[in-house]
């Protein structure tokens, strides 16, 4: 008997897991409300370029892939920091040169990954398929289906049946929901129940809108090409990621309401007067400005936890669907991978699952392995936003970068900062947040003490390092 598995959602995670699943000898069948990104063009003015890094460059690897995919790598070493008045700075993001993270087009490698998926031959992609009921007790799912009939498009409603689905479907999951459901039904008919699902949606009261900047006449990149660029505003900032056609993709992050806010920007002359005062150096190099700022969506930020990730041996969720995390670690896609390399760690290929996998025990490992370390993303990710916008401008915070690559220095394998094991070790999310609470109290700690890294030497770091058990 083969065994089937439907995936709820082709975009990067959905389409990482199906080749994984299929090298493992299932046979995958991926549902994809949105239709084929290789044939249109369906990315213009949202995450168009993402930051991957170490975590998820190690299930690549591990199948084959980083060959073709460093082809569409662009390295940043470092934070180049606009900061008004001054000459823009390169805040480096570790100590050597391999340590580095790669801007990618979403499209290029989510249209390389379905590829690939396809090629093993044990995968189909059904796009233009929105999932609108998934029914536990009958193990169908209805799909509403875009078809042309007489050069017109409608939407028929199309039934399919499935063994075990996994919803890799983002952050409006429809799997969630009809896990929610599901486990809401059993406990109705359970008595002195408590509740069978925990689900927290924080929608961040600030939201983010991408920009161009074009490449010059001659094809050359406008802005140094190996850095992600930041112009920190305090409350709101604007930021830059190359592209190999030499454009940036910038994104500017800003509340949703007040005196400035995205419901204070409505008209040309607001527009223009919102990026002449607070972005006088960028203003010139962005692409078709007035019109792509108004034109553009204005997308949401929001972190998603949820518990459980499963109903039964029947559906498992990952990735954005279980949680969903604001980008300001560059961790979302990097996070979602990981949760891939931990399937790959522990479904058994298809030979040994026929007989004998416990698909209950198997969907509760993949939890247990990851549940903890995708709230501890979620929570750094939202405290790298205030550092992005505003405390890389700020005095202490550059000295206690100072303070930090110091002790790295001298005691190396005692002490690593809290952003280099998020992007260049593969240590879990949870135990970096948790040494990184450490950190903050001894750089703190310095920082009212010193005022130059020379001042420390190696008795006073190794006292501070046991001090706080590092």
């Amino acid at each position: 008997m083969t065994i089937q598995i439907s995936l709820i959602g082709g975009g990067l995670v959905g389409s990482l897991l199906s080749i994984i699943l299929a090298r493992k000898g299932y046979t995958v069948d991926v549902f994809e409300s949105r239709t084929d990104m290789r044939k249109t063009d369906i990315s213009a003015g949202r995450s168009i370029n993402l930051a991957l890094a170490n975590r998820g460059i190690k299930p690549l690897q591990a199948l084959g892939l980083m060959d073709d995919i460093n082809d569409m790598l662009i390295p940043m070493s470092g934070r180049m920091v606009h900061v008004d008045g001054q000459t823009p700075s390169l805040q480096p993001y570790g100590q050597s040169s391999k340590e580095v993270i790669y801007s990618i087009s979403r499209a290029k490698l989510n249209s390389y990954l379905m590829s690939q998926a396809e090629a093993t031959g044990r995968v189909t992609f059904y796009f233009e398929h929105k999932i609108t009921d998934i029914d536990f007790n009958s193990m169908c799912f209805t799909a509403g289906v875009k078809e042309l009939a007489n050069g017109q498009s409608k939407v028929t409603s199309k039934r399919y049946s499935f063994q075990r689905i996994i919803g890799t479907d983002g952050a409006n999951s429809p799997v969630r929901e009809a896990i929610v459901d599901a486990l809401i039904e059993q406990s109705g008919k359970q008595s002195n129940s408590t509740s069978p699902f925990s689900l927290s949606e924080d929608m961040l009261d600030h939201s983010y809108k991408e920009l161009t900047i074009a490449p010059t006449a001659d094809g050359q990149f406008q802005l140094e090409p190996n850095a992600l660029h930041i112009w920190p505003r305090g409350e709101f900032m604007l930021i830059a990621l190359p592209n190999l056609d030499a454009s940036f993709t910038a994104t500017l992050f800003m509340p949703n309401k007040g005196f400035t806010s995205f419901d204070s920007i409505r008209i040309e002359d607001e527009v223009q007067q919102f990026f002449n005062r607070h972005f006088a150096t960028a203003t010139p190099l962005l692409d078709n400005l007035t019109d792509s700022f108004l034109q553009n969506p204005t997308g949401k930020l929001g972190t998603i936890k949820c518990s459980p990730w499963q109903f039964e041996d029947k559906a498992l969720i990952i990735g954005d669907a279980a949680h969903a995390i604001v980008p300001f670690h560059g961790q979302g896609m990097n996070c979602g991978f990981e949760d891939c390399d931990a399937i790959a760690s522990i479904f058994p290929d298809a030979k040994d699952a026929e007989a004998k996998a416990d698909w209950t025990a198997l969907f509760t490992q993949v939890e247990n392995m990851r549940k903890e370390n995708a709230d501890a993303i979620a929570d750094m990710a939202l405290e790298n936003y205030i550092e992005m916008r505003d405390s890389v401008m700020q005095h202490e915070f550059l000295l206690q970068k100072q303070f930090a690559a110091k002790i790295q220095q001298s005691f190396p394998n005692r002490f690593t900062p809290r952003y280099a094991m998020v992007m260049f070790e593969h240590r879990p999310y949870s135990e970096a947040y948790r040494l990184g609470e450490k950190h903050k109290q001894l750089l703190a700690e310095l920082s009212d003490r010193y005022s130059c890294p020379t001042q420390l030497t190696d008795d006073i770091i190794e006292s501070l390092l046991d001090k706080y058990q590092l």
